[in-house]
């Protein structure tokens, strides 16, 4: 999970979801606002819609690797996130900077869970809805969830390059940071999902060694032309959470020291 470019969509795609947005915003009753965002949604959010045509294309710009999801960095991300669900907040369906390029586990899983820091006690407080609930107005309150739209995930977490290949809170258990990584972690079941956590494994080989390639052919090679397309490539992958890890522990690991004191230009990659 690393911090997504910011785009701007395409003028015309910016202006109509506006006025979506307004339909939805000048509807007075909140349980309205939540009925009509959602047929709206539907009914729009398809392939033949020419907005959400241009939503797709530009959310694939931002995804990292080819089109990976925003949350996992592994499986193809195809279908629109809400990052604010939509049913609880249906002021920002049509919002956005409200939208990530997500793959169907991530997007499945995470759902409608979403939890605030209440503005009345300063407690996390879940605010999802359950089944047979009142519809109305989550409680007010700071986002618990990490937006990698607005915020730098790894300004929150860590990863053990080590061991377990877990994604760790970066801050001691009882700070707020400390809060909005666990439940990050949790809801996006980063941790619970033992494909992702091999994926991760395989990523930090699979860095390491477009590294060393790229040591090797630096020190026969050292025309730019021929290792431009190392770095693009090594910039491309999968998992690029796990190479800025990697970035960041270097000077900690003896192992990735020896490479990147090699490779220094590698830390700004």
């Amino acid at each position: 999970m690393i911090r997504l470019p910011h785009q701007n969509l395409p003028k015309t795609a910016q202006n109509q979801l506006n006025v979506w947005r307004n339909e939805i915003n000048c509807l007075e009753d909140y349980a309205e606002r939540v009925a009509q965002e959602k047929k709206a949604f539907a009914r729009r959010n398809k392939l033949t819609n020419s907005t959400f045509r241009q939503v797709r294309q530009t959310l694939t710009h931002m995804c990292c690797g080819a089109r990976r999801c925003g949350y996992c960095e592994d499986s193809v991300a195809d279908e629109v996130e809400h990052i604010k669900p939509k049913d609880l907040y249906p002021e920002t369906v049509f919002v956005w900077e409200n939208y990530l390029y997500a793959c169907g586990q991530c997007n499945g899983g995470k759902n409608n869970k979403y939890a605030v820091f209440s503005d009345k006690t300063g407690q996390l407080r879940e605010v999802a809805r359950r089944r047979g609930d009142p519809v109305v107005e989550p409680e007010q309150g700071e986002p618990v969830l990490i937006d990698p739209r607005k915020e730098d995930p790894m300004d929150f977490l860590e990863i053990d390059l080590i061991d377990t290949f877990y994604f760790l809170p970066r801050y001691s258990l009882d700070s707020k940071d400390y809060q909005r990584a666990d439940y990050t972690i949790e809801v996006l079941r980063l941790n619970d999902r033992d494909y992702l956590v091999e994926a991760s494994k395989e990523a930090f080989y699979n860095y390491r060694a477009r590294l060393g390639e790229y040591i090797k052919k630096k020190e026969t090679d050292t025309l730019s032309d021929q290792l431009k397309p190392m770095i693009t490539a090594l910039q491309r992958m999968q998992h690029p959470t796990i190479w800025k890890e990697m970035q960041r522990q270097q000077q900690f690991l003896s192992e990735l020291k020896e490479l990147f004191d090699l490779a220094p230009e590698a830390l700004t990659w």
